[in-house]
């Protein structure tokens, strides 16, 4: 259940957080909306890190596969890319087109058991699933 409700702020919060940056980048820049938006996560990160655990920086160092290292740099063009959906296509078919790619991208990386994911089999109700969660963006986008 917990799992169920972070995830659930998690789709609010980053609708809110699009709608946000979108707004910012109309009286800014893409380039400076985004680089606010990094810097400030930095700063929140930093404070958290702060009041939290602190674990050793250094152990970044130690990290397999340098690569799952690039989640910050994925991270500034997710902002880019969802200011500009936002900007073209508003907060809800954007929001429902992001959430599609995410589940069909999910379910590749489960299938084929990428970046240390456990491999999971096919199974027709969740690609059904996507089907009808597409059948859904039409409508939605219907006119």
């Amino acid at each position: 259940m917990w799992g169920i409700m972070i995830a659930l702020i998690s789709g609010a919060l980053m609708s809110i957080q699009g709608v946000f940056n979108t707004e910012v980048t109309k009286q800014t820049s893409l380039w400076v909306s985004t680089g606010w938006v990094q810097f400030s996560a930095l700063l929140v990160c930093i404070g958290a890190w702060f009041f939290t655990g602190r674990e050793r920086i250094g152990e970044l160092a130690l990290v397999n596969h340098r690569y799952l290292l690039l989640g910050g740099v994925i991270g500034a063009f997710i902002t880019v890319t969802v200011i500009q959906s936002m900007s073209s296509l508003g907060p809800a078919r954007s929001a429902m087109l992001i959430v599609v790619a995410q589940l069909a991208v999910a379910y590749g990386i489960e299938l084929l058991g990428l970046f240390g994911v456990e491999r999971a089999p096919f199974e027709w109700r969740k690609l059904l699933g996507m089907v009808i969660a597409i059948a859904g963006i039409v409508i939605f986008k219907w006119e």
